[in-house]
């Protein structure tokens, strides 16, 4: 183990304690592989139960508080990661690899999300109904589910967890986390926090470790109420199969998010939006613009200033000054994203820019790979129809507004998708025919307000609770009904 690396715990029970099965992973800077950022439990089956269990003992005490004391909790939370701002961005920075100002963005996100949900806390309800019984009294109300299993993804590991624990914790639920091992590090800081905050010992409890152990048992646990999911189809499909009918799951799993771009746009802000969809983040966002669907008439010249504005991207180290993308999250995607450069490449498309693996000028010591633009692109090649998940952008040409929707609607997934025009009536046209659960006019197809629900359609989600907003408060509660007889 590195000396100057920290090695930590699980949080169980509000105790920092080692798995017995003695073993630890490594959590390595994606920008500099000789940067260990920390050590972690690999964690077994029994230390996940153990976990649960703990969270099922604490759960009734917590929800049986009163909302203030609740929302007091995540209040102290809010402004403890506010106060950290800079200590964690850099973390994050370290762990994940994007830039600082993304970072930064990400640790002020998750603090005003802790702040959303604890105003949430008290405004959980039901509602008085009418009834045709005399002297009878008829309503609901909202109670919170039990335990909830949280599994999310490294590319937002401050945000993505946040916005399921916060609101699972404002209903009064216990929770077991499961931070993604490339990230393992901001999981154990939201548990710390919570903790420092004065949340009662075991209902918060975070687990590290590989998903065949941890990920499995957080799932077919019959003690679990409720799973919340983001991440791939593939893994997402698998937990809707193995969880218990009473499991209440929420599952969030990716996207091929369009950019539309018709004949009257403009195109400066088009190709700004285009860059910022597709290579913020290093395109590993699951509402990263990954296909430009363009005018046949301003393609050419589109593809002109989207090049330029590519080329003057700065590529490096996420904490150096200027830098506008950072590294991929490690080998794997690395490998994933130039097979995909490859095979479009096979398949007939232009590559007009970039997708190589960058080296020399201190590149070699992490996983850094040039924004690839492709030209060219059918709609049924593959690079048009499967998430790379990385800096990778398909040109596609369309005859006209329909043919670009028929184009745009043509995929399997649909989370977020966004259109470039000055024409009210086609824009408007565009929101109501695209099949995508986020719609943006003008905009990025990365972003959504923080009080605006988020999810998507098709093999993008489950379809059934979203995240974030109010809304997100139904998913982490269920209804009873209650009618009180008090007269003859």
């Amino acid at each position: 183990m590195s000396p100057t690396s920290e090695a930590h715990g699980n949080l169980i029970g509000g105790r920092w304690i080692e798995s017995p099965s003695g073993e630890t992973f490594a959590s390595v800077n994606p920008a500099d592989r000789s940067d260990i950022v920390g050590h972690f439990q690999l964690s077994t089956a029994e230390d996940t139960d153990q976990a649960i269990q703990t969270a099922r003992e604490a759960q009734s005490a917590w929800a049986d508080a009163t909302p203030s004391h609740r929302a007091e909790v995540l209040n102290r939370a809010a402004q403890l990661f506010e106060s950290r701002t800079r200590e964690l961005a850099e973390l994050l920075t370290r762990e994940e690899g994007k830039t600082l100002a993304e970072s930064t963005n990400e640790v002020k996100r998750a603090a005003a999300n802790l702040l959303f949900y604890a105003g949430q806390a008290y405004l959980i309800g039901g509602e008085t109904l009418p009834t045709d019984e005399r002297s009878t009294f008829l309503y609901t109300l909202r109670r919170p589910l039990g335990v909830v299993s949280v599994i999310t993804p490294w590319n937002f590991p401050l945000t993505i967890p946040i916005r399921k624990i916060a609101p699972a914790l404002a209903a009064g639920n216990a929770v077991v986390f499961k931070p993604a091992s490339l990230t393992p590090t901001m999981g154990i800081k939201i548990g710390q926090i919570l903790s420092e905050a004065g949340l009662p010992h075991g209902v918060m409890n975070v687990v590290t470790g590989a998903a065949s152990k941890v990920g499995s048992r957080l799932v077919r646990n019959p003690q679990v109420n409720a799973v919340t999911f983001t991440g791939s189809w593939d893994v997402g499909d698998n937990i809707q199969h193995a969880v218990a009918t009473t499991c209440r799951t929420q599952l969030e799993m990716g996207g091929k998010n369009p950019i539309v771009v018709l004949e009257d746009a403009d195109l400066d802000l088009a190709v700004s939006c285009t860059v910022q969809g597709a290579f913020g983040l290093s395109g590993q966002a699951c509402t990263g613009t990954s296909r430009a669907i363009v005018a046949r008439g301003v393609v050419g010249e589109y593809t002109d200033k989207l090049m330029k504005a590519t080329r003057a991207l700065k590529i490096g180290n996420g904490l150096e000054e200027g830098v506008k993308m950072g590294p991929v999250a490690d080998s794997q995607q690395e490998k994933t994203i130039l097979e995909y450069v490859k095979i479009g490449k096979a398949e007939g498309a232009d590559l007009l820019y970039g997708g190589r693996k960058l080296e020399g000028n201190g590149y070699d010591q992490g996983y850094f790979i040039e924004p690839a633009i492709f030209s060219n692109v059918r709609p049924d090649m593959r690079i048009a129809q499967e998430e790379v998940f990385g800096p990778v952008l398909a040109v596609i040409e369309a005859d006209d507004f329909d043919d670009a929707l028929e184009i745009a609607n043509n995929v399997d997934y649909g989370l977020s998708a966004s259109i470039c025009t000055r024409d009210l009536s086609r824009a408007q046209h565009f929101v109501e025919s695209i099949e995508a659960g986020m719609v943006k006019v003008n905009q990025p197809t990365t972003g959504v307000a923080l009080n605006a629900p988020f999810g998507g359609m098709k093999r993008s989600s489950t379809d059934t609770f979203r995240e974030q907003g109010r809304i997100a408060m139904e998913f982490f509660t269920r209804l009873k009904t209650v009618s009180v007889r008090y007269g003859r």
